[in-house]
């Protein structure tokens, strides 16, 4: 017996709600613009610099540290597994402010890892390597599980196959397991810049400076009423929605 399947109007009508509710903030945002005296505040610009720059750089020690953790979740047998992906849960059900409170009581400056880091000539507090570090509590967790996810779909087969005509296991990492598991990859990158680079609450506790586009907002709302943010909103879609876009399109398209 084949599984009931409604028509596809009924299925349309069924999905109008959900989609009404996900476009009516947009449709407002593109309304309420004022577009004939759009212009950004003082410290608009610095702001889109300093999330664009140190999201970067976020995302790659994202990616360099998120991957091995997650091809050894994929593939371990270990006990220590379930201990493992129980820690990456937990961070990642943190809520974002709380996670931002713990920052501050384990690497601010007057707590024993703050002065530990302070003798070396470290500093955890209101500044770029702060704001990296927020960046990290708050998307290292999205991305593990993502790839986690991504290298669990890739058949062990295919990487004894590539060991067995010769391949060391990083020659068969980088040249089977990689390539294979792209597209699930891509999907998680895309998803921890969006939640990395819209990072709010745990960045406004512990790294309130230098101020990125969400603290920024923040800022300009609090100062001149929503009225006044709107040129920065756009900026934020604009600097956040491109490349999830592009690597969800460019991953569709090759897997049709």
């Amino acid at each position: 017996m084949t599984a009931y399947q409604p028509k596809a109007r009924c299925v349309a009508w069924m999905g109008a709600p959900a989609c009404a509710l996900l476009t009516l903030p947009f449709v407002t945002l593109i309304d309420e613009t004022s577009w004939g005296d759009l212009h950004l505040a003082y410290g608009d610009w610095q702001a889109v610099l300093t999330s664009l720059g140190l999201t970067a750089f976020s995302m790659v020690l994202m990616v360099g540290l998120g991957l091995p953790l997650a091809f050894w979740l994929a593939r371990t047998a270990s006990p220590l597994r379930a201990w493992v992906q129980g820690l990456v849960l937990i961070a990642l059900l943190t809520p974002p402010l709380a996670m931002g409170i713990l920052l501050v009581s384990t690497f601010g400056p007057y707590t024993t890892v703050g002065e530990m880091l302070t003798h070396i000539g470290v500093s955890l507090s209101n500044n770029a390597a702060a704001f990296v570090l927020a960046q990290l509590y708050g998307g290292l967790a999205y991305f593990v599980l993502s790839a986690t996810s991504a290298f669990t779909g890739v058949p062990g087969a295919l990487e004894e196959a590539a060991r067995s005509l010769g391949c060391t296991p990083w020659e068969a990492f980088y040249r089977v397991t990689l390539p294979t598991a792209r597209r699930a990859l891509a999907t998680g990158l895309a998803i921890a810049w969006g939640r990395v680079i819209g990072e709010f609450g745990i960045v406004m506790v512990f790294a309130y400076f230098p101020q990125g586009i969400p603290v920024k907002l923040f800022v300009n709302l609090q100062n001149d009423g929503v009225d006044a943010v709107y040129a920065l909103v756009w900026l934020l879609l604009l600097v956040t929605l491109p490349f999830p876009l592009w690597c969800l399109a460019k991953f569709a398209n090759k897997a049709k």
